[in-house]
């Protein structure tokens, strides 16, 4: 069996961690593909009897890869997503960040989440992704994100006005700082922080969460996941950013942008004994009496 090691930031804290990781997946018997930056930074401390596979971009994991591990936070996992792209090859997050909503496997449990994958004995949710289309080619080959798309103010203090639409139809002009349209996974992302609901990660939804808005009675609002949203952004100068995750575009009001629910999507695996409840009681401290 083939498993795919991607991490974003190496620290050297966590070299005991890649060390007992590496020793077992070795001892049942997977063979190791390893990111090259990762590996470049890793071989100094570990030695390994062979020399690995490695891969740099999507195109170089094919369809004989047969799990992925992201090593690090939710961050690493949106980057994850890009190599991931359209293989579906299922993707398993190890926490070695802080909250990890997404990355919920922590360190301690490393040996319980090999032998489970090594037996095959986890569950994959399928996570939708959001597809942007615009009329100037934003992000090459990753026009998507797992977690939201952004649009925002980028070189005035002045707000922007985002005209939207579903389907073509007028939904609202938003004058606010910007606006986000997470998928049900980005719902415990930036949305969250802007006051927007949870959404069970499987849910067919997009949310609409805007950015510090002028009136105070525009909400966010849930629309089906089957709806194209559209966009015109005008505001006091021409340029504002437009994101898909981490990744940020610069962008004027001549821009054409839409957004829709992408073709494929992610397998995340998800350990028994994990689930969507679990996380949320657990990360945002439910039913904790915090005065002790």
């Amino acid at each position: 069996m083939r498993i795919a090691l991607y991490n974003r930031v190496f620290e050297p804290s966590d070299i005991p961690f890649f060390k007992q990781l590496i020793s077992l997946l070795h001892s049942y018997r997977f063979e190791i593909v390893l990111y090259k930056d990762f590996y470049e930074r890793l071989q100094s401390s570990i030695e390994l009897d062979y020399t690995p596979t490695l891969f740099t971009n999507h195109t170089d994991l094919n369809h004989d890869i047969d799990l992925m591990l992201s090593l690090g936070g939710d961050g690493t996992m949106l980057d994850t997503v890009c190599f991931v792209h359209d293989s579906n090859i299922p993707t398993l997050g190890v926490n070695l960040g802080r909250l990890g909503f997404l990355a919920d496997v922590n360190q301690d449990e490393i040996a319980i989440a090999v032998k489970a994958l090594a037996l095959g004995s986890y569950s994959i949710e399928k996570r939708s992704l959001i597809h942007l289309d615009s009329s100037e080619p934003l992000f090459g080959d990753y026009p998507f994100a797992l977690n939201e798309f952004t649009l925002h103010r980028k070189d005035s203090s002045s707000m922007i006005k985002i005209h939207t639409f579903l389907n073509g139809d007028f939904l609202n002009t938003y004058w606010a700082d910007g606006l986000i349209v997470a998928t049900p996974t980005g719902s415990t992302g930036y949305s969250l922080s802007c006051s927007g609901p949870l959404v069970f990660p499987t849910a067919g939804n997009f949310i609409l969460t805007p950015v510090a808005p002028h009136n105070l009675n525009i909400r966010p609002i849930i629309v089906p996941d089957d709806t194209i949203i559209s966009f015109e952004v005008e505001g006091r100068t021409d340029q504002f950013l437009c994101t898909l995750d981490s990744r940020v575009a610069t962008i004027n009001s001549k821009i054409q942008l839409a957004v829709k629910k992408e073709r494929f999507g992610l397998n995340l695996i998800r350990l028994d004994e994990h689930n969507f409840l679990n996380t949320i009681r657990k990360k945002l401290f439910w039913g904790i009496d915090t005065r002790n």
